[in-house]
């Protein structure tokens, strides 16, 4: 499961064909977290895989999936319209009206050290279920 996480984060990430510094530390921070390994997450970052299936996963995971694209998408500071594009597209595949993407990026900072109210962002995340 956290691989099929980790790779999504890397497809974004590489959307705008490059992966910055920072996008790739949040990357192996969440994979470390998880237990997938440095070389692991090396082999994933030099080849992405396409995104599975992602309607077989639980809500809890769907927004987690949702809470980190946004996280990494905000990480470097800029957002391209690649990136809007693919979160867009993932929240789709989840479940969720692309609008999600947009109510989310308001309270989901780019510093993985300022936390969120998850619980909170949660219910308002639900608001957009298909």
């Amino acid at each position: 499961m956290i691989k099929e996480q980790l790779n999504v984060l890397i497809n974004l990430a590489s959307s705008d064909n490059y992966v910055a510094e920072k996008e790739a530390r949040l990357i192996y921070m969440i994979g470390q977290v998880n237990g997938v390994s440095r070389e692991e997450i090396d082999e994933m970052l030099k080849n992405p895989q396409p995104m599975g299936d992602l309607t077989t996963l639980t809500p809890d995971q769907k927004f987690e999936h949702l809470y980190h694209i946004v996280q990494l998408m905000k990480i470097d500071g800029q957002v391209f319209k690649s990136e809007i594009d693919y979160c867009q597209n993932v929240a789709e595949k989840l479940g969720y009206k692309k609008a999600v993407i947009g109510e989310l990026s308001k309270s989901i900072f780019s510093d993985p050290g300022i936390t969120s109210d998850r619980e909170k962002l949660k219910k308002r995340a639900q608001k957009y279920l298909t």
